[in-house]
């Protein structure tokens, strides 16, 4: 598809208020759409998910139809979604501001039907390696656990109970791209524990304090054992400020919590993930060598 060589210079135009309204969950579900920010996001999407991206608006440098893109990376950006047949439009850095306060200097919107059901493909790797989050409810947190999966390489990331919705812009925003690089299926409690037992799934339950009786391993001990770490893990963390629900954890076929070595009191959500799924990622590498 072409570029619109007409530069959006109206700030208070109708397509402009629609893409900012996308900000909104309600907006998103009427409209059928979700917004993409900023560069390394929109990069990602077109890279790895083209097919779900609808339109991309860039910022240019001018208001002439000649009018250049406000930067390279901009630039880069247009090709490559012109190279896959998405309409360009070309827009005034006051017009992308208006869509999005963190665009900086590009906006996409995707299709959100076309994502969601790419989102939901069960994994179909043997022995999935799996990242389960309970009650995430910040968007920030839930980006970044997002993101600490993708970089473990894990083969799919479960939102369990009532989480924030991840095509929420700070989620998106905060993953950096890596909604796009692996599913993000979403269910209850019950329906977690029921696909778990269905793909011979190891619930592996994060927490500090496990329950009454049954005090968490240590993850270099569940590490050095190396048992339970053959076949395929789910690994649970919970809520940012309340850990795993004691009923939950019942459920759980293991739980471990990260060793403090020095005098904080924990670890918060995002770090947790990381260093847990990142160890569990080397370790079975290491097996393999």
């Amino acid at each position: 598809m072409p570029i619109d060589a007409t530069v959006m210079t109206n700030v208070k135009a109708d397509r402009v208020r629609r893409t900012a309204d996308l900000s909104s969950r309600k907006h998103r579900e009427r409209s059928g759409r979700f917004l993409i920010e900023g560069p390394q996001a929109v990069r990602e999407a077109l890279t790895w998910q083209p097919g779900v991206v609808r339109d991309l608006y860039v910022a240019v440098d001018g208001t002439e139809p000649d009018a250049g893109f406000a930067n390279p990376t901009v630039a880069s950006l247009a090709g490559l979604a012109m190279g896959e047949g998405i309409y360009v439009h070309k827009a005034t850095p006051d017009v992308v501001a208006h869509m999005s306060r963190d665009a900086q200097g590009v906006v996409a919107v995707g299709d959100l039907e076309a994502c969601r059901a790419r989102l939901t493909q069960a994994p179909s790797t043997p022995r999935p390696f799996i990242a389960a989050f309970w009650q995430v409810r910040d968007p920030g947190n839930a980006g970044t656990v997002i993101r600490s999966a993708d970089a473990a390489g894990c083969d799919a990331v479960v939102m369990v109970g009532s989480c924030v919705d991840v095509f929420n812009p700070k989620v998106i925003r905060a993953t950096t791209g890596s909604l796009f690089h692996l599913p993000v299926l979403a269910m209850d409690e019950n329906a977690f524990f029921v696909f778990c037992a269905d793909h011979a799934t190891t619930v592996m339950a994060a927490d500090v304090y496990g329950t009454e009786g049954r005090p968490p391993e240590s993850l270099p001990d569940v590490v050095r054992e190396g048992a339970a770490l053959d076949g395929s893990i789910a690994v649970l963390f919970g809520n940012e400020a309340r850990g795993l629900d004691p009923v939950l954890l019942e459920q759980a076929d293991i739980i471990t919590s990260i060793p403090i070595y020095g005098k904080a009191e924990s670890l918060n959500l995002g770090t947790s993930a990381a260093v847990m799924l990142m160890t569990l990622a080397m370790s079975s590498r290491i097996e393999r060598m």
